[in-house]
């Protein structure tokens, strides 16, 4: 789709996107959108995001400095005290399969309260009791499951009705709501009020923090109250890396995605455009294999991005926007799948990253207290000529970094538009198998020698990528939501 009007949103719901198009229409800036988009997800999309998750925020263009703002989760507790033990749920795509760990020993110190806030005080021209005043009301009156958001609920079944908290906002005739059915979240709309009213204070320092500290803690898992205290939002600089005459922004260490994302796109850089499917596919499995345990304990050290790089190259939602004057925000929020933990009174579904085994490669509870989880989301956003060209970023575990390369690959090697960059059939590359999506030719992969996964069809395994474009030459906005995540753009 086309717009030369007030901007463009993509996200993985259409209220998600038209809540940060209304914004823009309205006269705010592409944060204001994001944020009002954020906010709406929490609502729209409360299996993958909430404000007991955590993410990360770019923005670039217009007349700022490209900054990335770093909210996500936090490791907690005592490495060596007892602890509950992980509850272990079969999660099925249709053709693959992983097991996800909740419980409260799963949940982390969650950053969205505070990112939101520390956004909109940055880089925001709107109040965030403004932005959060719709999605507070969408979460009063209730929203309908519509197709993709009920595929995501009957798959994490077993997650949704591990707790009674969990099952009564979920499976209150005890199976889990189907689409068509509405959520209602009367807790989360008033505890969305109390951002915009009194801002992350009561979710790190007040009573918010207090109950849910409490709450955790009573069940065997890990929120200390002093902790939760010093969490603070951190602005960061982003990974830069050329890729063929443009240069891709994106998520810095002690985030993993962003790092692996650049390698990946730096090998690339080496071969001719555009680069074969058997190239994609090694440089995903040779960005996969630099994923060793000196790389995961390295990430938190001064330079380590420099080393990294200079020594090889010589369950989450995606918001992505673009306004009128060439910001750009691109927005990756995850709660991973949720722990089943709902924290009674205050809108908190917390997140279950200290379970997620993607982000614990070296084993659960490894990483010291206070050290931000080594998150795979990798915002970014493509420069031509120093403009905006394309905002983009995807949802999935380890599939962001994969979904996100090709999606680039599309739009600078192919010259696809956004739209059909993002619907374009992918693979994917793990465990040492090319997990491959109808409509690819893998005779070449095959003849490589690589063990295929076939998928009969589109499938949210492969990312959700929500991607804005800028036209360079007539300026106009294109944008494409991934159909895999039930996402849309919106034109403002």
């Amino acid at each position: 789709m086309a717009s030369e009007q007030a901007g463009i949103v993509a996200a993985g719901h259409p209220l998600t996107a038209e809540a940060g198009a209304r914004v823009l229409r309205e006269g705010g800036n592409a944060v204001d959108a994001a944020i009002a988009a954020l906010l709406t997800s929490f609502v729209a999309e409360p299996l993958l995001t909430g404000l007991g998750a955590g993410g990360y925020l770019l923005t670039a263009g217009g007349d700022a400095e490209p900054a990335l703002l770093d909210f996500f989760v936090e490791a907690t507790g005592d490495p060596v005290a007892p602890r509950a033990e992980l509850l272990g749920v079969d999660v099925s795509f249709g053709d693959a399969a992983q097991v996800f760990y909740v419980g409260p020993a799963s949940c982390g110190l969650y950053g969205a309260p505070a990112g939101v806030c520390e956004a909109a005080a940055r880089w925001g021209s709107r109040p965030v009791s403004e932005l959060a005043a719709p999605a507070a009301a969408l979460a009063e009156r209730g929203v309908t499951i519509n197709a993709e958001q009920a595929y995501v609920a009957e798959i994490l079944t077993g997650i949704l009705q591990s707790t009674p908290e969990c099952a009564a906002l979920w499976s209150p005739q005890g199976r889990v709501l189907r689409e068509g059915e509405v959520l209602l979240n009367p807790e989360l709309a008033e505890a969305l009020r109390r951002l915009g009213a009194e801002g992350a204070d009561p979710f790190y320092r007040g009573d918010i923090a207090v109950a849910a500290s409490e709450w955790v803690g009573a069940r065997g898992g890990s929120l200390p109250l002093a902790q939760l205290a010093a969490y603070e939002a951190v602005v960061r600089e982003p990974v830069r890396i050329r890729y063929r005459d443009r240069e891709v922004l994106t998520n810095p260490p002690p985030a993993a995605g962003g790092i692996l994302l650049a390698y990946a796109f730096g090998l690339l850089d080496l071969i001719d455009s555009p680069p074969p499917l058997t190239a994609i596919v090694d440089a995903m499995a040779m960005a996969q294999a630099e994923r060793t345990d000196a790389f995961v304990l390295g990430l938190g050290e001064p330079g380590f991005l420099e080393r990294f790089v200079a020594s090889r190259l010589g369950s989450t939602t995606h918001i992505s926007v673009l306004d009128a004057e060439g910001r750009a925000c691109s927005v990756t929020c995850t709660n991973g799948e949720g722990s089943g933990v709902v924290v009674p009174g205050t809108g908190l579904h917390l997140n279950n990253i200290m379970g997620e085994i993607a982000l614990n490669p070296l084993g659960f509870h490894r990483h010291r207290p206070g050290r931000r989880m080594p998150s795979m989301m990798a915002p970014s956003v493509v420069l031509r000529d120093g403009a905006v060209e394309l905002v983009l970023g995807s949802a999935g575990s380890n599939r962001i970094r994969s979904a996100i390369l090709q999606t680039v690959v599309g739009v600078v090697d192919h010259g696809l538009r956004a739209a059909e960059a993002v619907c374009a059939p992918r693979v994917h590359f793990e465990d040492h198998k090319v997990y491959v999506e109808p409509g690819i030719d893998t005779d070449e992969l095959a003849a490589a020698g690589r063990d295929l996964v076939h998928f009969r069809a589109l499938n949210l395994f492969f990312g959700g990528v929500q991607a804005v474009q800028r036209d360079p030459a007539t300026g106009q906005l294109f944008g494409g939501g991934d159909p895999r995540r039930g996402g849309v753009a919106v034109a403002a």
